[in-house]
């Protein structure tokens, strides 16, 4: 009994003297590396401000977090962003609702052409909208930020001055802001924007339907020396920024309230980079000798009315999805007002844009 208990006790003494050895210290959290997948080629400033996001995020997080970038469709494809997000393919992912027209019925409310004065009001307004009636289109994923691209407005390879110039004319236009592109007399055709520039080129399309930032970010302004100003009937292409649920779900909790606190900030950056573009747009425009066509007051009501059905034709479809009407009506008066409402904030903030009223122009 005696050996076995000084057994017992050397062999105490010597784990004793093993754990004497052993690194105590907590393990190093594991690293987060997210793959974000963009829409726009890297050089545009809305994929440079997404970079700037994600290295700030790395920042903050003392590298816990890191990212891949992967622009112009690389990863996904536009059309396929919401699937590859959902599936996990990427993380993060950025593209609009009109590549999948019918994918997010009731978001496409805010493409309808209402009469967006600006990107900033825009912006604002598409985000409230999300934030109030939460789609249910969205539940498979986290939405981080909403925004929109300043409003359509038609550049072309020829003058388009009235209604009737657009007749036997093809302008590129996905999905509503198609609906529109017809109703005002022009065939609309649903080209990947990265086709267009060559469309334009050869003659196969004479016109895209699309804001000033397009003249510089994609150079439009090299093929199509025409920009029909018409933001009083122009629909927006509406953005998401959204991220794999469980993707968000490694995120501690302290890694959470950095993110979370980060994409508030970048949203609203985006809202004023996408005013900032436009003027960018227009002057790569001008400087190429694109003529900016204003419609006279006259000619300009004619095109409103024109596009009258277009919204009709919407609350018509979704109330075919089992909508009410009068839930349909609910959602563009609330746009509506939302428009009125920010405008009158934008002049309030002295915020200027190349497109909306004069209170709001330079």
């Amino acid at each position: 009994m005696k050996g076995k208990h000084l057994f017992t006790i050397t062999g105490f003494i010597f784990i004793m003297f093993a754990l004497a050895f052993v690194n105590f210290q907590p393990a190093q959290a594991q690293t987060i590396n997210l793959k974000f997948a963009h829409l726009f080629p890297q050089p545009n400033p809305l994929s440079q401000i997404c970079e700037a996001f994600l290295q700030e995020l790395e920042e903050r997080t003392g590298g816990r977090v890191t990212s891949r970038f992967f622009a112009g469709g690389s990863l996904l494809k536009p059309d396929g962003m919401y699937k590859g997000i959902e599936m996990g393919v990427a993380d993060i992912g950025f593209a609009h609702v009109e590549y999948t027209p019918g994918r997010f019925p009731v978001t496409e409310v805010c493409d309808l052409p209402l009469g967006y004065p600006d990107g900033w009001v825009a912006n604002m307004v598409v985000d409230d909208f999300y934030n109030k009636f939460k789609p249910k289109e969205w539940d498979n994923v986290k939405v981080l930020w909403m925004h929109t691209s300043t409003p359509n407005l038609m550049i072309t390879t020829k003058p388009v001055r009235k209604l009737e110039d657009l007749k036997g004319m093809t302008i590129r236009a996905p999905g509503r802001v198609g609906d529109t592109v017809k109703a005002l007399g022009a065939s609309p055709a649903p080209m990947p924007i990265m086709e267009v520039y060559d469309g334009m080129a050869k003659g196969v399309i004479q016109g895209v339907n699309i804001p000033y930032e397009t003249l510089k970010a994609f150079r439009f302004a090299e093929v199509a020396k025409y920009t029909t100003v018409t933001w009083e009937v122009g629909n927006l292409y509406t953005f998401f920024v959204i991220m794999n649920p469980k993707s968000y779900g490694k995120l501690t909790g302290d890694l959470k309230e950095i993110f979370d606190k980060l994409c508030g900030m970048y949203k609203e950056r985006m809202a004023l980079v996408w005013n900032s573009v436009d003027f960018d747009g227009l002057e790569f425009g001008l400087e190429k000798g694109v003529e900016i066509i204003h419609l006279p007051d006259d000619e300009l009501a004619r095109w409103k009315k024109a596009t009258e059905p277009v919204i009709d034709g919407y609350i018509k479809d979704m109330t075919s999805k089992g909508f009410s009407e009068a839930e349909v009506r609910g959602w563009i008066s609330y746009i509506k007002e939302r428009i009125d409402f920010w405008t009158k904030k934008q002049v309030q903030y002295r915020l200027k844009s190349p497109t909306g009223p004069p209170e709001i122009r330079p």
